[in-house]
């Protein structure tokens, strides 16, 4: 055996040239089995795989014609015969495992058939169009070709009705492999045509731990944010805090989101959706804003309406009163202008005066109403020592009902100072966010 073996590879084979040179080119047959899709990075723009490659082609130069010179052989052999130079083009870093020996295998059959296997781990560049992240399908493909031989000397097939196998038994995390597709073709370059075999995958992205992670906590911390409008206007603290700690809550989530994307132009549908519940957030915040600045605006023009109508009182009286210091509102102009006219007027004592005495005729009015309320409580309690037990009894039994009575009268206090604005954005705002839901997910999704 061994001096078969020594025959075979002595000096009479040269390792330099192809087998069948100068005459047809050489049919190298492929087999692929995937092991596994490790990982898929959008960052970096690669998936990582493990596969079995075989490889496969006829060398008469290693043919015996001995039955029993079916050898498998030690990897090392591999480096003493031509092996074809094929690669992974788009591959970025790859190694054959080594544990515990280096995973070759090398198989030579008597009538010079070679069967040349390895298991090796690449990461394979595929680049992904993220616009329908994370409700995206990619296609990631691995691409093999010959580095040097053109289809002058080598062509590539595939061994047998299932060249590809595993495809069926990947179990991704975040991705499902709905379909596989094998290509082979000729790719010309400036020296030369190049066969090639591109194995495709179609990875469709799982979209529930994007439920769990990004829409579900985002969607919730928008209609957290629609609480302030339930919220008295007068309460700021309340309505601010709320407020402020949903746009933040929003922005910490966009910003952990896009630390796993790459820094592309491009606008992705989760983009989409983070963005519209930034701006649903913003909104509910500057809606209080408005709110706030139309109740406190309100009390403004309410505060200049009185003090106008004071004013308009003073003059009136100052005019009956003498004759003399007649103004009226439009001449002055506004209300500092007629302020400063009652200030200037010599008659301004008697109004000051007149505006006193009723003040004192409303404080004498109320001093003798109690006047008259404390003689009749005390002729009550002189009638009151002439009333017999009989009728104390049922003034006692009176009491029950009469507390019955107004504990039914009582009602529960009705706020009417809600703004119309607060009103309005209850129901704009869940409806808006609802109609934008439908859209989102009936575009995306169907």
């Amino acid at each position: 055996m061994k001096t078969s073996l020594d025959r075979l590879l002595g000096d009479g084979y040269d390792i330099r040239l192809r087998p069948q040179y100068g005459d047809e080119p050489l049919s190298v047959g492929m087999s692929i089995d995937v092991a596994s899709i490790d990982s898929v990075s959008e960052v970096n723009m690669d998936y990582t795989l493990t596969l079995y490659f075989q490889q496969s082609w006829r060398d008469e130069r290693l043919a015996s014609g001995d039955p029993r010179l079916n050898l498998t052989l030690d990897n090392r052999v591999v480096d003493k015969i031509w092996v074809p130079d094929t690669y992974f083009v788009n591959d970025k870093k790859s190694f054959i495992h080594t544990v515990t020996r280096k995973n070759k295998m090398l198989r030579i059959q008597q009538d010079g058939t070679i069967f040349y296997g390895l298991r090796a781990t690449t990461d394979l560049a595929c680049m992904m169009n993220l616009k329908r992240y994370p409700m995206d399908e990619q296609n990631c493909t691995l691409e093999i070709e010959s580095y040097g031989y053109t289809t002058d000397d080598i062509r590539f097939h595939m061994l047998g009705n299932h060249a590809v196998t595993g495809v069926d038994n990947l179990k991704l995390a975040q991705f499902k492999v709905t379909d596989s597709k094998l290509v082979i073709r000729n790719i010309t370059f400036a020296t030369g045509s190049y066969p090639r075999v591109s194995l495709s995958f179609r990875l469709k992205r799982n979209i529930g731990f994007f439920i769990l992670q990004t829409y579900l906590p985002c969607s919730l911390m928008t209609i957290l944010s629609w609480v302030s409008f339930w919220i008295n206007h007068e309460a700021t603290a309340a309505r601010v805090a709320l407020g402020i700690t949903t746009v933040l809550t929003v922005t910490t989530i966009s910003t952990n989101v896009r630390q796993s994307l790459p820094k592309i132009p491009d606008i992705k549908a989760l983009d989409v959706y983070l963005i519209c519940c930034f701006v649903f957030v913003f909104l509910a915040l500057l809606e209080y804003a408005m709110v706030n600045c139309t109740y406190y605006g309100n009390m403004a023009r309410m505060t200049k309406a009185k003090l106008r109508r004071k004013l308009t009182e003073a003059l009136e009286v100052s005019a009956t009163a003498r004759g003399r210091c007649a103004v009226n509102l439009d001449t002055t102009g506004n209300l500092l202008n007629g302020l400063r006219h009652i200030a200037t007027c010599p008659h301004a004592d008697h109004v000051r005066h007149h505006v006193t005495r009723r003040r004192n005729v409303g404080f004498q009015t109320g001093a003798q109403i109690r006047t008259r309320g404390l003689h009749s409580s005390a002729n009550g309690k002189r009638r009151s020592g002439q009333i017999s037990r009989n009728s104390v009894g049922k003034k006692k039994r009176g009491y029950g009902s009469r507390a019955r009575k107004s504990i039914s009268n009582l009602k529960l206090p009705v706020i009417r100072d809600v703004s119309i604005i607060d009103k309005v954005a209850r129901v704009a705002f869940p409806a808006s966010f609802a109609i934008f839901n439908f859209v989102y997910w009936t575009y995306y999704i169907f």
